[in-house]
């Protein structure tokens, strides 16, 4: 996607660009990116037409308190699981009153997490229309490189939600 200029815009240009189109707002609920997906989306000039909250969740407590993702989910999963993705995007949506939520939870490493889970282990949320969709990702490279590789794949699954496609569930990179 170009815009009139011809210049080749950003995930997160593409995506504000749709969401304003469509009237749709977003938030974000981030642990492991640490407010990186919020950071890249207000980027683009004209977010605050769509941008409603950005969450950073780092620890359990802020995922109970500010999203509502259930003690039992946590102590049963963990944060670094599949559940506590979609708790974290069904939770920030309806804590910020957006249409979307994009949830990130994981290991960013560059040490595997002290619970066993692999540095790069990630797990992206996407809120839409009362469903749920999570993708589990393990990821390549150092700690800014996952967090910056899940800021991608948050971007490009909310891409997918507002143009209707899919891609790959499961994508090693």
């Amino acid at each position: 996607m170009a815009d009139i200029s011809g210049k080749t815009l950003t995930l997160e240009e593409k995506a504000v660009k749709l969401l304003i189109h469509n009237g749709l707002t977003v938030t974000t609920a981030e642990s492991c990116t640490g407010g990186l997906l919020s950071g890249r989306l207000v980027n683009v000039s004209g977010v605050s037409e769509c941008l409603k909250r950005a969450y950073v969740t780092y620890c359990d407590e802020a995922k109970r308190d500010l999203l509502g993702v259930r003690e039992e989910t946590l102590k049963l999963y963990t944060a670094v699981s599949e559940q506590t993705a979609a708790e974290m995007a069904s939770g920030g949506a309806k804590a910020a009153g957006a249409d979307i939520c994009l949830s990130v939870t994981g290991v960013a490493g560059p040490l595997d997490e002290g619970e066993g889970f692999p540095a790069g282990l990630v797990y992206i949320g996407c809120f839409y229309k009362g469903k749920v969709e999570v993708r589990r990702y393990h990821f390549s490279g150092g700690r800014m490189e996952v967090r910056e590789r899940s800021v991608s794949a948050a971007l490009k699954l909310l891409l997918s939600v507002l143009e209707n496609t899919t891609i790959d569930k499961e994508d090693n990179v």
